[in-house]
């Protein structure tokens, strides 16, 4: 799998493999989460390919305290290769790179499959509530 950033002309691929990765959701809009990622850190939103079919994806953010996972997928036909750990060890090395001591994600507390994915690659689960304030419905736009 050929690991880069994200180009303009991967939108149309990205977004069907957020929904056929079941990521969309009503309240918030892809493509507006697209345009704000590539106006912060461009650098940290990857895209894994196969033969030119874009398969993976990774969204890295960096507040200078800790480092965020989002919109990690990997197309279903193509699971169980390997391909999760390689995009998400890619975005890891850079935030690495950058002085990122320690990196969250969030993972619906029912998707079991994933959550032992991840704890597959070292995260563990913390004692938290996860919260969160809309400051912008992006249902209404």
């Amino acid at each position: 799998m050929e690991i880069r950033e994200y180009d303009a002309a991967d939108e149309a691929a990205l977004l069907a493999l957020w929904a056929r990765c079941e990521l969309s959701v009503p309240w918030n809009d892809p493509r507006a989460d697209i345009a704000r990622k590539l106006a912060v850190d461009r650098d940290l939103f990857l895209v894994g390919l196969i033969d030119g079919r874009l398969v993976a994806s990774v969204m890295g953010g960096y507040d200078g305290h800790r480092g965020w996972l989002y919109y990690v997928a990997v197309d279903p036909e193509f699971r169980k290769q390997g391909y999760g750990r390689r995009i998400i060890g890619a975005v890891e090395t850079r935030l690495h790179a950058r002085g990122c001591p320690k990196i969250n994600l969030q993972v619906r507390s029912h998707n079991r499959k994933v959550i032992a994915f991840y704890e597959s690659l070292g995260y563990i689960e913390s004692d938290l509530i996860s919260m969160g304030k809309r400051l912008v419905d992006d249902a209404d736009s």
